[in-house]
């Protein structure tokens, strides 16, 4: 039975340390099933061998603590289901909140155009066009590989052609005008590395996580191409929106405004540049 088998993974994962043993076990006992995780426990049907061996190769991975979105090689995003694989950070709640945010600012605006800092797997800026019909993104990475994956997911999303992939470091090159200017940027600090969850530290690639006064640097190239009256959008670690805030209001930026994520945590700052 399901319920048996899922029963199993989760005392595995359990033991090995997984943050999320119960999710995760059904998750991948209805992976090897074929069910969506809301129809595993009405299906009955049981496990069979081929399907067993299957699961085994998934329990072993995950104990390794390998990320389950890598695993599964792909992870639902908002209205989205992207390929995720190590060329990119896996997809997080708190970075639907920075599309919400974005998105409430460009629900007056019926062609914006929109830069999205640091693409990786394309989430931001494919949520964008997806839930904005006619919004404009460059999107832009210094990762070749990044830039890659993004591409295979802009394959797969119905945006008409209205996101463009571009290699660049940060804002370098990019021409605006643009309306909205978002970012997740690296922001984990160097000595904070060691003590990040082995599904980060091992599996994710570092230089899209660890970064110092990122954060900063994009909302500084984005007052140089952003219209009056433009935002900018930035997501920030646990503890660093106050800090980010007064940076962005250092920088002349209005009406700067800090966000919790679902957890109650201040991780998205966001700040007009002066204008009508």
């Amino acid at each position: 039975m399901p319920l048996d088998s899922v029963h199993e993974v989760e005392r595995e994962l359990r033991a090995a340390g997984v943050p999320t043993p119960r999710v995760d076990a059904e998750i991948m006992v209805a992976e090897v099933l074929g069910l969506r995780r809301s129809q595993l426990y009405a299906s009955g049907r049981d496990v069979s061998e081929l399907e067993a061996e299957r699961l085994r190769e998934l329990i072993e991975r995950r104990t390794a603590r390998e990320p389950l979105a890598y695993i599964l090689g792909e992870w639902g995003f908002r209205r989205l289901v992207l390929k995720v694989d190590e060329r990119a950070l896996v997809p997080r709640p708190e970075t639907e909140v920075v599309v919400e945010r974005c998105l409430q600012f460009l629900a007056a605006l019926d062609q914006p155009r929109v830069l999205d800092v640091g693409v990786g797997s394309g989430a931001i800026a494919l949520a964008i066009a997806d839930e904005h019909r006619g919004a404009q993104v460059v999107a832009v990475d210094s990762s070749a590989a990044a830039l890659a994956l993004a591409r295979e997911n802009l394959a797969r999303a119905s945006v008409d052609g209205r996101v463009q992939l571009v290699e660049s470091n940060l804002l370098d090159g990019v021409e605006g005008p643009f309306d909205l200017v978002v970012s997740n940027p690296p922001y984990v600090a160097p000595d904070e590395y060691e003590s990040l969850q082995p599904e980060i530290r091992l599996y994710e690639p570092y230089q899209a996580v660890v970064g110092v006064g990122m954060g900063r640097l994009v909302a500084e190239g984005a007052s140089k191409v952003l219209r009056p009256g433009g935002l900018v959008v930035l997501e920030c670690g646990d503890g660093q929106g106050p800090g980010l805030a007064r940076d962005l209001r250092g920088l002349g930026y209005e009406a700067v405004v800090e966000t919790s994520d679902l957890a109650g945590r201040d991780r998205v700052v966001e700040g007009r540049w002066p204008g009508p």
